[in-house]
């Protein structure tokens, strides 16, 4: 039995009202994504499972929570039980996906051609060699970007990567230098235009990293049936996706895809855009969203893990060495991991950090041994988690930006 663990990793409010109303959009087009078909806060103390809109919905939309295909024991747990990802009515799902193909098929041809401004933020700053490595992907890529966040985790070296929603390949020919030569990236996206582009500077990027052989593939296909496309069960160490799932009219199907082809200890690392409340229906099919309601942009991160049992609070020790952040690593919104510190984490992380690939680069101790003499200690106060990604945009609201948002190449993060 295996379950996947959220971690909330980080958010930004920001502004959905559209700059024009332009024919040929799909709903809330802005940043690359139309976040009417969101998420929504539950009522509060209700777990996924019996979590209704805090406002009234017109009729009744899948939750998140599901059971996985296959053995009928494998189910997704979510630890962070703040929000439910909709998908919208069956019989409206291939006109969803018409707007959708024509909108970033053939209307948009660079990021400046979006229509709305669905998350426009401070950036948090970007390590060296991910900034070197958004430089070196071309510009007619680069300029089809419309994501809303940098969907680039850490400790990448060898790993097999699958993008959802890969659009022109920028993330992929980021992650391509990443994980190196003997590492691999595939890129899938159900606009064929896109893809296109894509495949057309393979080559261009192996020859410019020095590679041999191309460590990336992009293939034309639909995130909710990767099975149609060839992908394997655990066949990848993490997948990623940049404000995608949101355009998907059938959710669920898109995450039980990704922990079907996750390894154990596998991560899926994605950002998109969550709406505090269900919205009316009229605004659901309007073709340029209005702000009616409030929306951020959020980074999470979840794993799936063997079930082996209950977990127990420990005490971590970062041993530091992964690539671009050798001194500290920010885990999540909650955890900051400075090397040779000691940390005491939840039952959850210790989990993860354990069964993950980050396990090699801490040290991991039961709570109560002893530690050693003048080593810095960080308990676990009283203070609640924090999964709320409205919660976690309004503490960034308030704090200067670190840096600006061209930093990491236009991203909201």
């Amino acid at each position: 039995m295996s379950r996947l663990h959220w971690k909330l990793l980080e958010a930004a409010a920001g502004s959905c009202i559209p700059q024009r109303e332009e024919p040929g959009a799909p709903p809330g087009a802005g940043s690359g994504s139309p976040p009417l078909r969101g998420a929504y806060l539950p009522a509060p103390g209700r777990g996924l499972g019996s979590a209704r809109p805090r406002r009234a919905a017109r009729r009744s939309a899948p939750v998140l929570q599901c059971r996985g295909r296959g053995d009928g024991a494998q189910r997704f747990r979510l630890s962070a039980s703040f929000f439910l990802l909709l998908a919208m009515a069956a019989p409206r799902d291939a006109e969803i996906r018409k707007d959708v193909q024509n909108y970033y098929g053939q209307v948009l041809k660079k990021s400046a051609d979006l229509q709305t401004s669905a998350c426009v933020t401070a950036a948090r700053l970007v390590p060296k060699h991910i900034r070197e490595a958004l430089t070196n992907v071309h510009e007619e890529v680069a300029l089809r970007y419309y994501g809303c966040g940098l969907v680039i985790p850490e400790c990448l070296e060898n790993c097999w990567i699958l993008d959802l929603g890969s659009g022109s390949g920028r993330d992929c020919y980021v992650l391509s230098q990443l994980v190196g030569e003997t590492g691999h990236v595939t890129g899938i996206d159900m606009t064929e235009n896109q893809v296109e582009v894509a495949k057309k500077y393979i080559e261009y990027h192996m020859e410019k990293y020095g590679f041999q052989t191309p460590n990336v593939t992009f293939l034309h296909g639909y995130m909710e049936n990767l099975e149609e496309t060839g992908i394997k069960n655990e066949s990848y160490d993490i997948v990623i996706s940049n404000c995608v799932i949101n355009l998907v009219p059938d959710k669920q199907a898109v995450l039980q895809e990704a922990y079907r082809v996750l390894k154990h200890g596998g991560e899926l690392y994605f950002s998109d855009v969550y709406a505090s409340l269900e919205l009316p229906e009229e605004i659901r099919t309007h073709r340029i969203l209005w702000g009616d309601c409030r929306f951020v942009s959020a980074t999470f991160r979840l794993f799936k893990l063997p079930k082996t049992g209950p977990a127990e609070r420990c005490q971590v020790t970062y041993n530091g060495g992964i690539i671009g952040h050798e001194k500290e690593l920010i885990f999540d919104a909650n955890f900051t991991f400075k090397e040779g510190e000691i940390v005491e984490v939840d039952e959850e992380t210790a989990a993860i950090l354990k069964n993950s690939r980050f396990a090699q680069n801490f040290l991991i101790r039961p709570i109560g041994e002893k530690l050693p003499a003048h080593s810095g200690y960080s308990a676990l106060g009283s203070k609640g988690i924090i999964t709320d990604p409205f919660k976690l945009a309004g503490e960034s609201d308030n704090a200067k930006p670190r840096c600006s948002s061209d930093v990491a190449g236009g991203c909201c993060l």
